[in-house]
């Protein structure tokens, strides 16, 4: 059975008396995409240098591609791709040759003038960095991230500063990255595009991780919304398992729960309202929670208490 790509257990960092992660833990799987979620200052980036080696966790254990990031960091660098938030390249240095830079360190790159071409990078190979928007800045770093084939990417913001066209571009790219077999880890404030991409998602908040999960889990577990029943008009509405059932049109039913989501037994207990009723019920519409309304739920329920 193949090791995970990544393993974080109990891990702690610390500065000075503030704990910017707590205990946290979590693993990606090899070659699925892992969204590490959480509000500024939830301990993402420290997160993210323990697993990468450039700091020693104060406690705990983390396993990059089965070893040691920080004590074995060396050995583990031709494996791994980094994508830093922001960039981070030289602004005199042309876009081409740091591209062909990072390609020599590899022993099988992917050919640089596919992946400039691939990237919407081909025009801006002969200037120098300084001179990239910052859309193309993000692209380039993107690129210099997977130009070695890696077997895990960490890719930190990686669409920040992107237009809708570019944006796709590296979601496609993303997803062909995964479809290789290659393990990504992402962080990123657009909840659409980890739940556009993610097999699994991690949420953190003050250092801890708060929930964890598929798209799909997370946001199911949530609950439904509002429930929208289409049955016969003026039917006698009452509140029903705690929900109150509205007649908002002829026929159009809706129900709302005062705890803001309906649990499945809430929804079936309406649905049994209606059929104890005679009711000829036509159509009914689910609203389910979406991965933003999980983690608002998640990041600010400790701050409303």
């Amino acid at each position: 059975m193949a090791l995970d790509a990544l393993s974080v257990d109990s891990v702690v960092v610390r500065y000075g008396n503030i704990a910017a992660v707590d205990g946290a833990s979590f693993a990606l799987p090899r070659g699925r995409v892992l969204a590490l979620l959480g509000p500024n200052g939830a301990g993402k980036t420290s997160l993210l240098r323990v697993c990468e080696g450039f700091r020693r966790p104060d406690g705990g254990r983390v396993a990059t591609l089965g070893v040691d990031p920080f004590a074995e960091r060396d050995r583990l660098m031709p494996r791994v791709g980094i994508m830093p938030q922001g960039g981070a390249v030289h602004p005199l240095a042309k876009a081409g040759e740091l591209l062909r830079l990072f390609a020599s360190y590899a022993a099988d790159p992917v050919d640089v003038d596919y992946l400039a071409d691939r990237l919407g990078l081909a025009h801006t190979l002969r200037r120098p960095c300084r001179r990239l928007s910052g859309g193309e800045l993000q692209r380039l770093a993107l690129a210099l991230a997977v130009v070695g084939r890696p077997e895990l990417v960490f890719l930190d913001e990686p669409t920040a500063g992107m237009d809708v066209e570019a944006r796709h571009t590296t979601w496609a790219v993303i997803a062909d990255l995964r479809a290789a077999g290659v393990s990504v880890l992402l962080t990123t404030h657009l909840l659409d595009e980890a739940e556009r991409l993610a097999d699994d998602v991690v949420i953190v908040d003050r250092g801890r991780v708060v929930a964890a999960g598929s798209p799909a889990h997370l946001t199911t577990t949530a609950g439904i919304d509002r429930l929208t029943v289409h049955a016969d008009p003026a039917l006698p509405v009452a509140d029903v398992a705690g929900c109150t059932v509205r007649e908002e049109a002829p026929g159009r039913y809706t129900v709302d729960s005062p705890q803001g989501t309906l649990d499945a037994a809430a929804a079936a207990a309406v649905l049994g309202w209606f059929a104890a009723r005679g009711a000829h019920v036509t159509a009914v519409h689910s609203q389910r929670r979406t991965l933003e309304d999980v983690f608002l739920a998640m990041t600010t329920r400790k701050a409303d208490r």
